[in-house]
């Protein structure tokens, strides 16, 4: 603290009168320093003199006068600390607790001969000094009338209340500048430190990569290149070394002599040789590197978060492990783990023999969780490679399966590959996976995925759920559902092929799935394996189609490949946003309407669009249940996809047959298909309106989704135009395998045997049908929704099932 204005010194006498007497200086801050905080101006007699105050640094003369009177020079430099060192000594700054009264009469007489007066030292009492300091602490700055006050109960004058809280005032700033002081000086030992730690390492750089000096030119390029390739190679030693020491149980150093080839597949290799796999042709494949038919994600996919986990990744790559070997011995074929089905059935998980090979890598099943766990075998047409570059990137694999994941994400990647084989790749994901029906609740699921290559033309993907409740961020967000050890082992074959053994095992709570829908899980026919690899199989044969030249049964005549790509674009989003709609994902903030003429098994949710150019501006309405056919899966199917026979159930068909203008073919068969539909117009305003479908079918289910687009905006997509623009909002119907409520032919939790669908997807002669209605309720978003509105859809609904009930049973 610098100290200025003026500085007089003054002496006391003690009326003992022996012993030594000390000069001290009165300092007095400038009063545009310290506001009110200045000594009485009258008590001053002497200043600087004036070759003191032109110095650049204020000297102090601090003497001490013995008895004899004479002075001895203690201090030349003012010490910051001097006033609390001279508290420490005993004596008093008079800050607070000592005041000057007037002059005596003696006093007067000698100022009148000239002679120095004396002052008369005056030391308030404790209890004044407690009165005081209780009221400083309530109001360090008391107004005329409260010192007033204060003056007549303590027995002190106007001007001593007044000089004590501005002494006062004046002190406790000292000590919080001197507290500060403390502070600062402290930080800037710190960053001291910190400069000299900065100066040392500029002195002898190093290069992060390699280990190396990085001083500029001391090394060739060549060098630094074979620097960073030995420290990637040093890194990948490692790795391979704590894979081998999970699996040998015992220790290999990464500093021994260099590992053969054939060692560095860990022992993982050794538990592929005993399955089916074991006896592969190694003979090396060029294998195509993407999976993009309609050139870039529709689905709005949840950005990367990179180094964001908090978790212990030791211990994630120890589960990595321990999922991986479990996948392992759940896909070999003559595994007692597995119970054969009947006549060719599912097979069957043998809980009794799993419980005595694995120990539970996540944790105990929680109370009142269901177990499902299915396997499936099939070829594939898709290169083994390419298929392992699908599942291990989010957008891609969320493409290869849209009616089932809803939304993906990559959280972290604990371990990347180090060549184009992502061997070794651990990253860990988000994802929300769906079944077709708004009676199933999504599974919101955390998980690592690890990716391994055991021969050169086997690879092994394993999927394991980790806690998500370790991040208080999302303690809440995946309670419903657990995923056990589950993923495939992919084998390449010689003719494009690929052989895919898939496991899917979970642990779910089913209390909020529908009664009707829980037959249908519990066979696995909704999560299962038979369902993942169905889709597989489609998604592939559909890729193989569009790269065809020749595409058999298409009926696209006048359609540029530009528009026919983004024909495929635009059914793509549609077929997305009916998904979303239908099992409420995350994709959109629904918001859940409860009306009492609304039955329970169908659910209404309304959202309202602002700003997304791919949907009508306003409010939107979405309905959408499930309910029981007895019609088989094809039948059902064939009858709506049919133009002709669509106006027995479409009200949008206006009472007529609809003709079909354009057919774009996405897989073999007729029904795998996009196509636009043109109605029967009632007048000539209704003439500019078409129908965008979609269709597919397979083992796992079927889809019919449409929506009305305008011909318009349809004919500048079909030239090449862009389709994010065309505004639609999407309907249609989900058919799932059925499984009749009151059918009792075994439990996934049981031991027994499995029933195999039929070749339709069905078993006893049924299926699940799921109804799906998005309208335009109003075009405003700011508008209320009506009941009326949402009795208009529930009852569209109800009629729609009537209809379609009515001309398959007649």
């Amino acid at each position: 603290m610098s100290f200025g204005g003026l500085i007089k010194t003054s002496s006391s006498s003690d009326s003992g009168g022996m012993g030594a007497r000390i000069v001290v200086a009165d300092i007095v801050p400038p009063s545009n320093m310290l506001s009110g905080a200045i000594v009485e101006p009258p008590l001053l007699t002497q200043h600087i003199p004036k070759s003191m105050q032109s110095s650049p640094s204020l000297s102090l003369s601090y003497k001490r006068m013995d008895a004899h009177g004479e002075m001895g020079l203690i201090g030349e430099n003012f010490d910051p600390g001097l006033v609390g060192r001279m508290k420490e000594d005993g004596y008093e700054s008079r800050s607070g607790s000592d005041n000057f009264e007037g002059a005596s009469g003696d006093d007067q007489d000698a100022a009148d001969d000239g002679r120095p007066k004396k002052k008369k030292y005056h030391r308030h009492t404790p209890h004044q000094i407690q009165e005081l300091e209780s009221f400083f602490k309530e109001c360090p700055h008391p107004d005329e009338k409260q010192r007033l006050e204060l003056s007549r109960r303590l027995a002190l004058e106007s001007k001593q209340i007044k000089f004590w809280f501005q002494n006062r005032r004046t002190q406790m700033k000292t000590q919080l500048e001197r507290h500060e002081n403390v502070i600062l000086r402290q930080e800037n030992d710190k960053l001291r430190a910190e400069n000299d730690l900065l100066k040392q390492a500029m002195s002898s750089p190093t290069c992060n990569s390699c280990g190396g000096p990085a001083v500029p030119g001391e090394i060739s390029y060549e060098q630094h290149q074979l620097r960073i390739e030995n420290a990637r190679l040093k890194d990948e030693l490692n790795r391979i070394c704590a894979l081998t020491n999970k699996f040998l149980g015992r220790p290999l150093s990464s500093s021994a002599s260099p590992i053969p080839s054939q060692g560095l597949n860990s022992n993982l290799e050794l538990a592929v040789g005993r399955n089916d796999f074991g006896g592969l042709n190694n003979a090396g494949t060029a294998l195509p590197m993407g999976f993009d038919f309609v050139d870039g994600a529709m689905m709005p996919l949840m950005k990367t978060m990179a180094n964001e986990m908090p978790y212990d990744r030791s211990a994630l790559v120890d589960i990595a492990l321990a999922a991986m070997d479990e996948l392992i011995k759940m896909v070999q074929l003559d595994s007692p783990l597995w119970i054969k089905g009947l006549d060719g059935g599912m097979e069957t998980l043998n809980h009794e023999e799993y419980r005595r090979t694995f120990s539970s890598c996540i944790g105990m099943k929680p109370s009142g969780y269901a177990t499902e766990a299915t396997r499936e075998t099939g070829l594939v047409f898709l290169r083994g490679l390419a298929l392992v570059e699908t599942l291990m990137d989010a957008n891609r694999w969320a493409e290869m399966f849209p009616c089932m994941i809803s939304r993906v994400a990559t959280i972290d990647v604990l371990s990347s590959a180090t060549g184009v084989t992502r061997d070794n790749t651990l990253q860990v994901m988000d994802a929300e996976f769906q079944v077709l029906s708004p009676l199933v609740p999504v599974r919101q699921v955390r998980f690592l995925r690890f990716c391994k290559q055991h021969t050169e033309r086997v690879w092994a993907v394993v999927d394991v759920s980790i806690d998500a409740s370790q991040d208080a961020a999302s303690a809440q967000m995946f309670p419903n559902c657990r995923r056990l050890p589950s993923g495939c082992v992919i084998q390449d074959m010689d003719n494009k092929y690929s052989k895919v053994t898939w496991v899917e095992h979970s642990e779910y709570d089913d209390s909020a799935v529908h009664h009707l829908l829980r037959p249908l899980l519990s066979y696995g026919f909704g999560f299962g394996a038979h369902r993942w690899l169905a889709t597989l199989q489609r998604q592939c044969d559909c890729l193989a189609v569009l790269m065809s030249p020749n595409i058999p049964g298409e009926e696209n005549t006048g359609i540029t490949p530009a528009g026919r790509k983004n024909m495929l674009k635009l059914a793509q989003r549609m077929t997305y946003n009916f998904c979303a709609g239908v099992c409420a994902s995350s994709v959109h903030k629904w918001d859940k309407l409860s009306v009492g003429n609304v039955g329970e098994d169908v659910r209404v949710m309304t959202r309202k669009n602002i700003d997304d150019p791919g949907e009508p501006a306003g409010v939107v309405l979405s309905a959408a249940t499930s309910v029981w056919m007895p019609i088989t899966q094809q039948r059902l199917f064939d009858f709506l996809r049919d133009e002709r026979m669509r106006s027995q159930w479409d009200i949008l068909s206006n009472g007529g047959p609809m003709q079909g203008m354009v057919k774009i073919a996405k897989g073999p068969g007729h029904g795998n298909c996009v196509s636009l539909l043109r109605g029967s117009a009632i007048n000539a305003n209704e003439n500019n309106m078409l129908i965008l479908q979609e269709t597919w079918s397979d083992a796992s289910g079927a889809l019919v989704v449409y929506a009305p687009v305008d011909i318009s905006s349809i004919g500048v997509v079909m030239n090449g135009g862009d389709s994010a623009y065309v505004a639609l909002l999407p309907s249609g119907f989900a058919i799932l395998p059925g499984i009749s409520p009151s059918y009792h032919g075994g439990q996934s939790n049981s031991n027994g045997p499995m029933v195999k669908p039929d070749i339709d997807g069905s078993i006893s002669g049924g299926c699940l049908l799921t109804v799906g209605f998005q309208i335009l309720v109003n075009s405003l978003p700011t508008a209320k929704l009506t009941v009326e509105s949402v009795e208009t859809v529930n009852n569209l609904i109800s009629c729609t099932i009537q209809k379609i009930k009515a001309a398959l049973t007649a």
